[in-house]
C-alpha cells in the first residue's frame, strides 16, 4: 500500500472512530470520505486540533450536517407538494422540516456525549418560528430548533436548563445575570444558530437546487435572551470594498446610498462597468413594497439585479424567490471574456439567517453589516430603519408611527408594530444603533465561528453536490466545514444499515410514527422515550407548550393551529400522550395535558404564543 492510499484509510478510519455515536444511532455506515480544500491544509484533516471546536467535534458536527441532509432527503416527501394547493405544500414543508429538526437533533444530542464536561450547545437563533414568505399567519410556526435547546451532559444540561426557564419567565433575571451565572460556575456555552432546512418550499416542490442544512457554533453565548425571528436588512460585500472606501473617509454599510457604494466598488475595481456588478437580492411581488426602491436604485445606475435563471459562474441558475445564506459564497470577483464581474448582495434576510451570513465575513474576507427591521411589510426599508428607532412605551408612539408612515393607522396596527419593537428589545437585539455586526451579538469580542452546510440539493452558488445515489443503499452527501482554521468540502459515502421503510423510522420522530399508524400500545417502551417525546413536542407544536416552575411541560391542545397538526393528527396526539401518562405515569410526571377546551372543532383563532417559548434541555 502506497503512502497515498494508506493516508486515505487512515483519514476514513479516524472520521468513522470520532463521528460513531451518529453512525450507530441512525444506522448509517461510513464507506468513504473526500477532502477538498479551500483553504488552509486539508491534509492536516487528521493532525489539526485547533480551533474551539477541536478535531473530533469538528467532524462529528459535519457528520450532523451530513446525515440531516441525507435523511430529509430520503425521508422528507421530496417534491411531493408540488402543483398542490396550498395547505397540502404546506403540511409537506412541515413533514420536511420535522425530519430535518429531528436527524440534527438527535446527531447533536449524540454529539454532545463528547463534549468536555463542563461545556454545552445551545441554540439561541433557528428558523421557523414565524410564516415566511408566501405562508399566511394561521399557518403557525415550522418544526424547527429554537431558542432554548440545551445539548450537553446530563449534569451541566439540568443546570444550565433551569437558567433558561428563569431567563424566559422572571422579569427580574436577565441575560447579564445569566451571563454571570455561567461564569461564576465555570461553565462553557457554545451558542448555536441553526436552520435545518433552508429554502422548505423549494424542497417540498421539488425544485432542482437549493435546498440545505445550516449549523453555526460560536465560541461563546449569543446576547439573545428570548426567543426571536424576525427580519435583518444585510448588506454583503467584500472586505476590499469597504476598506478602499474609508481610506477615501466614506463610510460603507447598510445605509450608505447605493451611489456611493457603486462608487467605492470602481475604486477598488477600476475599470468594471455596472452591467458587470451583479446583486442578489430577494425579489418577487410581495417583496417590491419593502425593497423595490432598492431594486430601482441599482438597476437606475445601469446594475445588474439578478433574477430567476441567471446563470452563475457554476454553471447554474440562481434563484430569487428564498435562500439568502447560500449567495453569500459567491460574494467576490470572477473574470469573464476579459472583463471582471462582481457579485454582492443586499436587500433583507430572516433574523437567523443573516447573523449566519454576518459570521462568514471573517472566514469569506467579507464585509456584512445589518439592520434590524419589523416583521411586517407594509413599510419601506427606509421607513423601517425609523420605526424600530420608536420607543414602543413612549405615549405619542402612535402618533410617531402615523407621521412616519403618512397616514393614519388601525389601532391593532399601532399594537402590532409595538409587539414587534418590543419583542425585539426584550431578545436583547439593538434596534436604535446605525447597523449592526456580527460581534454585536456576543458579549465578548473574542468569537469565533464554526459554519457546517450539508446539501439535499445541488447548490448554484458554490457548485457544491446535492446527495447522490452510488448504487442501492449507499450515497454521498457534501458539506462544507469553514471554520478559522480551514475552509474545505468533504464529501461522505454513506450506506443505510436496513432497508428504505425501516431506515424511514429511524430518522423520524417517534410522535410522527404513532400519527402515521405505529402501534405505540403494543410497542416495547423505553425510558428514552419519555425524553424524545418532550423533544419532539417542543420541535412540533412549540406555540402550545407552557414551562412551568416544577419542570413541567403543559400542552394546550386549543393553541395548535389544523394547519400545524390536522384536527385528525392531533386526536391521535392527545390518545397517544394520555396513553404515556396513564400507563407510564413516573417517566412522564413532567407532562401535563390541556385537552381542546370545546372540542377539536373550534380551533380556529390564532394562537398566542406562550411567553415561555421553547426552552428544556435535549435530554433522552
Amino acid at each position: 500500500m502506497n503512502q497515498s492510499d494508506r493516508l486515505k484509510q487512515d483519514q476514513r478510519a479516524q472520521w468513522e472512530f470520532d463521528t460513531r455515536a451518529i453512525l450507530n444511532r441512525l444506522h448509517l455506515r461510513l464507506k468513504d470520505v473526500e477532502v477538498d480544500g479551500l483553504r488552509g491544509d486539508a491534509d492536516s484533516d487528521l493532525s489539526r486540533d485547533d480551533g474551539f471546536l477541536g478535531g473530533r467535534m469538528e467532524r462529528l458536527m459535519a457528520m450532523t450536517a451530513a446525515v440531516t441532509a441525507l435523511g430529509t432527503q430520503l425521508f422528507g416527501r421530496f417534491g411531493m407538494g408540488a402543483d398542490q394547493d396550498k395547505e397540502l405544500l404546506n403540511r409537506v414543508k412541515k413533514d420536511a422540516d420535522a425530519i430535518s429538526a429531528y436527524a440534527m437533533s438527535e446527531s447533536l444530542w449524540f454529539a454532545s456525549r463528547h463534549l468536555p464536561e463542563n461545556h454545552a450547545i445551545m441554540v439561541f437563533l433557528g428558523e421557523g418560528l414565524m410564516p415566511k414568505g408566501g405562508e399566511s399567519p394561521e399557518m403557525g410556526s415550522n418544526p424547527q430548533l429554537g431558542f432554548g435547546r440545551v445539548y450537553a451532559r446530563p449534569q451541566v444540561a439540568q443546570w444550565l436548563d433551569q437558567r433558561v426557564v428563569r431567563l424566559l419567565n422572571d422579569p427580574d433575571y436577565h441575560w447579564e445575570h445569566f451571563g454571570a451565572e455561567i461564569k461564576a460556575a465555570g461553565i462553557t456555552v457554545w451558542s448555536a444558530a441553526i436552520d435545518t432546512l433552508e429554502n422548505t418550499t423549494r424542497f417540498a416542490k421539488g425544485s432542482d437546487t437549493g435546498p440545505l442544512t445550516i449549523l453555526h457554533l460560536f465560541n461563546q453565548p449569543m446576547c439573545v435572551s428570548q426567543p426571536y425571528e424576525g427580519y435583518m436588512g444585510n448588506l454583503i460585500l467584500p472586505k476590499q470594498v469597504v476598506t478602499r472606501a474609508a481610506e477615501e473617509s466614506l463610510l460603507v454599510d447598510y445605509w450608505t446610498p447605493r451611489e456611493k457604494v457603486l462608487q467605492a466598488i470602481e475604486a477598488t475595481y477600476p475599470g468594471i462597468r455596472p452591467e458587470d456588478i451583479h446583486v442578489w437580492t430577494l425579489r418577487g411581488k410581495m417583496r417590491a413594497q419593502r425593497i423595490g426602491a432598492l431594486w430601482d436604485e441599482w438597476e437606475s445606475m445601469g446594475v445588474h439585479v439578478v433574477d430567476d435563471g441567471w446563470t452563475l459562474p457554476s454553471g447554474m441558475a440562481a434563484f430569487a424567490d428564498s435562500g439568502t445564506y447560500a449567495p453569500v459564497y459567491q460574494v467576490g470577483t470572477w473574470e469573464e471574456d476579459g472583463r471582471i464581474q462582481l457579485f454582492l448582495c443586499d436587500g433583507y434576510a430572516a433574523s437567523a439567517e443573516a447573523m449566519q451570513a454576518a459570521s462568514l465575513a471573517p472566514l469569506l474576507d467579507l464585509d456584512v453589516s445589518m439592520s434590524v427591521f419589523t416583521s411586517r411589510f407594509d413599510l419601506s426599508y427606509q421607513e423601517e430603519r425609523a420605526v424600530m428607532g420608536l420607543d414602543p412605551e413612549a405615549s405619542d408612539f402612535a402618533q410617531r408611527l402615523e407621521t412616519i408612515v403618512g397616514k393614519s393607522l388601525p389601532a391593532d396596527t399601532i399594537t402590532g408594530y409595538q409587539h414587534t419593537i418590543a419583542e425585539t428589545r426584550e431578545a436583547g437585539l439593538p434596534s436604535t444603533d446605525r447597523v449592526l455586526r456580527a460581534g454585536d451579538f456576543f458579549f465578548e469580542k473574542g468569537w469565533e465561528v464554526a459554519a457546517m452546510v450539508g446539501y439535499m440539493r445541488p447548490d448554484p452558488y458554490t457548485g457544491a453536490n446535492g446527495v447522490e445515489q452510488v448504487s442501492e443503499n449507499i450515497y454521498r452527501v457534501t458539506v462544507r466545514s469553514a471554520t478559522r482554521e480551514a475552509d474545505k468540502f468533504i464529501t461522505f459515502t454513506l450506506r443505510l444499515t436496513d432497508d428504505l421503510e425501516t431506515q424511514r423510522l429511524v430518522f423520524s420522530p417517534l410522535l410522527t410514527r404513532f400519527i402515521y399508524g405505529e402501534d405505540y400500545i403494543n410497542r416495547p417502551v423505553k425510558i428514552s422515550d419519555s425524553g424524545r417525546i418532550r423533544n419532539e413536542l417542543q420541535t412540533l407544536c412549540s406555540e402550545a407548550l407552557e414551562y412551568t416552575s416544577t419542570n413541567s411541560i403543559r400542552v394546550h391542545f386549543d393553541r395548535i393551529l389544523p394547519e400545524v397538526i390536522s384536527i385528525e393528527d392531533q386526536k391521535v396526539l392527545l390518545d397517544v400522550l394520555n396513553w404515556y401518562r396513564e400507563h407510564h405515569s413516573i417517566w412522564f410526571k413532567w407532562l401535563e395535558i390541556v385537552p381542546p377546551s370545546q372540542g377539536f372543532a373550534s380551533q380556529s383563532a390564532r394562537p398566542v404564543t406562550l411567553k415561555s417559548g421553547q426552552s428544556f434541555a435535549q435530554t433522552h
